[in-house]
């Protein structure tokens, strides 16, 4: 089984400009082995408009993002649409069903956890969303860091996921960012 990583997701106002960025770092694992440090984990999505991430199985997460990039093409967009019906497919299909991975999406209006088990989670503040086996870490540092400093959205990112690989035996310094 490969073990997950850690993603993290941040969106709002920075300087009076809107702002959505994700983050994740390069380590996949398999058991007590680091079998790969530079993977890329998060990626743009219809024409550069929505930002996504994902952890869990590798290959179970490529079949998730294309089911959702169709539905994304199809609701040309709509990112609250698009998600609902996302986990409508999730729970009703029975091959997605088995999917072992989660994934972040958002922009720069919402942000969005898609579990595993086709449950669709808005972050209590609206602002930032973490996964993965260092999500929690990654999560807790940018929590601190958003309200304790001054910190661009960018950095503060990157901060809070140096934070978390140098945390959890799953992730790593190895960190890939997007932001719209």
């Amino acid at each position: 089984m490969f073990e997950a990583t850690t993603i993290l997701g941040f969106r709002g106002e920075y300087e009076g400009k809107s702002y959505a960025i994700i983050g994740g770092d390069g380590q996949v694992t398999f058991g007590n082995c680091v079998m790969k440090g530079n993977a890329t984990k998060i990626r743009t999505l219809y024409n550069g408009q929505i930002l996504s991430g994902f952890a869990g199985s590798t290959a179970d997460a490529f079949s998730l993002f294309d089911t959702f990039e169709r539905i994304l093409e199809g609701r040309k967009g709509d990112l609250v649409r698009s998600v609902l019906e996302f986990a409508k497919q999730w729970r009703s299909d029975k091959y997605l069903r088995k999917l072992e991975a989660m994934m972040i999406v958002l922009n720069k209006e919402h942000i969005y956890i898609l579990s595993g088990s086709g449950d669709v989670l808005e972050p209590e503040d609206g602002k930032i969303a973490a996964i993965g086996s260092g999500g929690n870490y990654a999560l807790s540092a940018a929590r601190a860091l958003s309200a304790h400093s001054s910190l661009p959205p960018r950095e503060l990112v990157e901060h809070s996921l140096r934070i978390a690989g140098e945390i959890c035996i799953y992730t790593n310094t190895q960190i890939k960012i997007l932001e719209l």
